[in-house]
């Protein structure tokens, strides 16, 4: 398995570099002629990390989504979900670190797709500037997405969400989407190993706009909780080198990493 994922890893950064480079002319052109660049390279990423580290998928709950402009609140345990929701929504736009634009190639294809810079320094204000820009998204039917937490997750960790996301809830008037999932077992974050199994990614039934903010906060975190609960739950029972890694981790006191 060490074998195929450092090959991964060489392919995926190759052929970003690639192309980021031969399709770098599409940008001149008006967006909604090249929104197929992105989820080519999310697509194809994919495609190597099925293919090469043997690694499954198994999306739920496709037909909860709701058509044109919401909020998405989704679980970040590993980079898997970052690529899957390239592919799986029309008009995604992410929540992400300002600093991220200043990325050569990288960065500028997050301009030219609007995706949305935050300052997280700037607290009060950057979450104000956000919320702007997330509302001007949703009225041009994008699919805002925001990580609760703010960045990835051990898959056992205990839930550390972020009052980011009840604040664009509060200010967009728009659905919220909540999303479970438990790649963190399979493709776990600051570690190079993956571990072959199927991932699962649970699209939940979306909360209504309207709610006040400690219903709303309460609500997402518990249906997206309980949900992570279960995958995790399923995933170490039906393959042996998840369950074999929480135990070693579980008996060092830590997290699964």
């Amino acid at each position: 398995m060490l074998v195929r994922t450092l090959l991964y890893n060489v392919l995926f950064y190759v052929t970003f570099a690639v192309m980021a480079v031969v399709l770098a002319p599409t940008m001149l052109l008006p967006l909604r002629h090249i929104w197929f660049v992105p989820k080519i390279w999310a697509g194809f990423s994919m495609w190597l990390h099925r293919t090469i580290c043997g690694i499954g998928e198994d999306i739920q709950g496709l037909g909860n989504i709701p058509d044109g402009g919401l909020l998405v609140a989704c679980k970040h345990q590993s980079t898997w979900e970052a690529l899957r929701l390239v592919t799986l929504f029309p008009k995604p736009a992410f929540v992400f670190k300002r600093q991220l634009r200043w990325a050569p190639l990288f960065g500028w294809y997050l301009i030219k797709f609007g995706q949305i810079p935050v300052n997280r320094g700037r607290r009060s204000k950057a979450l104000q500037d956000m919320a702007a820009i997330a509302a001007e998204r949703v009225d041009q039917g994008y699919q805002v997405i925001i990580f609760p937490e703010g960045t990835r997750r051990p898959p056992l960790a205990q839930p550390n969400y972020k009052y980011g996301v009840t604040y664009l809830y509060d200010k967009l008037n728009a659905p919220c989407l909540p999303i479970a999932l438990n790649s963190g077992l399979f493709w776990p974050r600051r570690t190079f190993a993956h571990r072959q199994g199927v991932i699962t990614m649970k699209i939940l039934p979306p909360i209504p706009p309207g709610h006040d903010a400690d219903t709303f906060s309460a609500e997402l975190q518990d249906a997206i909780e309980s949900a992570v609960a279960d995958l995790n739950a399923e995933a170490i029972r039906q393959y042996p080198a998840v369950a074999a890694a929480v135990d070693k981790e579980q008996t060092a006191g830590l997290s699964v990493s």
